[in-house]
């Protein structure tokens, strides 16, 4: 399995961006879909965004499309999340995830997540 590590997470005002990264290690690791869900206080953890292994195939929540972007490097070992146009209401605990099978499509119908990320809080002020 895949070990997963998130840097990006800040402090922003509404309107701003930040991006987001999961740099992967471990055996096979661009062999893997990956994603981001977010977890609010208060709330259970949600799907954000996903994207295929190969990165040819990505999946946004409703509530982000249009204002995410996810993508993977040409190695396919890291992850970001370009966030754009933030809200108050996706201020959250953004965690990284990976399918637990190889070569999947990682559309949210088929994803199951076999290593979370540690998490790195998004904070987006009013």
């Amino acid at each position: 399995q895949v070990q997963l590590v998130e840097s990006g997470g800040g402090l922003v005002q509404t309107g701003g961006s930040l991006r987001l990264s999961c740099a992967a290690s471990g055996r096979a690791r661009s062999t893997y879909a990956m994603g981001w869900f977010r977890q609010a206080p208060g709330k259970e953890r949600e799907f954000v965004s996903t994207i295929s292994w190969g990165g040819d195939s990505t999946y946004y929540a409703d509530s982000v499309k249009g204002r995410f972007t996810i993508s993977k490097d040409n190695a396919g070992n890291t992850v970001y999340l370009q966030m754009n146009s933030l809200k108050p209401e996706d201020t959250a605990v953004y965690y990284c995830a990976a399918d637990r099978s190889q070569y999947g499509r990682g559309s949210p119908e088929t994803i199951s997540i076999g290593t979370w990320g540690q998490g790195t809080q998004v904070t987006v002020s009013s």
